[in-house]
């Protein structure tokens, strides 16, 4: 790995980490389970996409890691704060679903405009969005003390909004790609 690309994925990761906390300032309160809809999820998911696995991963990490410190999360929260909370596996599945998210966006041939593509990019986002939902049913059951089958249920008002969420950041991850296309480079 050349410098030239170690500074550009540095660069990548911090720009994406940065957004990502841009968009914590969107909360919007729903359901008894005291979990927000927020567009940081849909962002981590857009990481994994546009940066593949690694760097997907590493945006999350720098993202919880900055977390700890400054108020970071949806709703003015610091990751500290959000540990003891309901929320805490939805953090832990931030990190899963940005390295699910580039695992099957970067392991597939990349083509411009073509329905193979588009397809994986489609699976690679909403399978990376069931293990977020996944991760947080887990906090759910441990911090709200709620039966599987409850947690599952509380994540019934968010899949419309989650829904439509991935699918812009689907259709930006196809934009991103086609536009720079030697973003996947030896990535892959």
């Amino acid at each position: 790995m050349s410098k030239s690309s170690t500074a550009q994925d540095i660069a990548l990761i911090a720009v994406f980490a940065a957004i990502i906390i841009a968009l914590g300032f969107v909360s919007i309160p729903v359901g008894a389970a005291g979990v927000p809809i927020v567009l940081q999820n849909a962002a981590i998911i857009l990481a994994g996409l546009v940066l593949g696995w690694r760097r997907g991963l590493f945006t999350a990490g720098i993202f919880l890691l900055v977390g700890l410190a400054l108020p970071v999360l949806a709703g003015g929260r610091t990751v500290i704060s959000a540990l003891g909370g309901t929320t805490v596996g939805y953090l832990v599945g931030y990190l899963v679903s940005a390295t699910v998210a580039g695992l099957i966006a970067y392991r597939a041939p990349f083509r411009r405009n073509t329905a193979a593509t588009i397809g994986v990019l489609i699976v690679a986002g909403y399978v990376a969005l069931f293990f977020q939902y996944l991760c947080g049913v887990f906090g759910l059951m441990a911090r709200a003390e709620m039966s599987f089958g409850a947690a599952w249920a509380a994540q019934v008002p968010f899949l419309l909004p989650d829904a439509g969420k991935v699918a812009l950041m689907i259709a930006i991850a196809i934009a991103v790609h086609q536009a720079f296309p030697d973003l996947r480079g030896s990535r892959r």
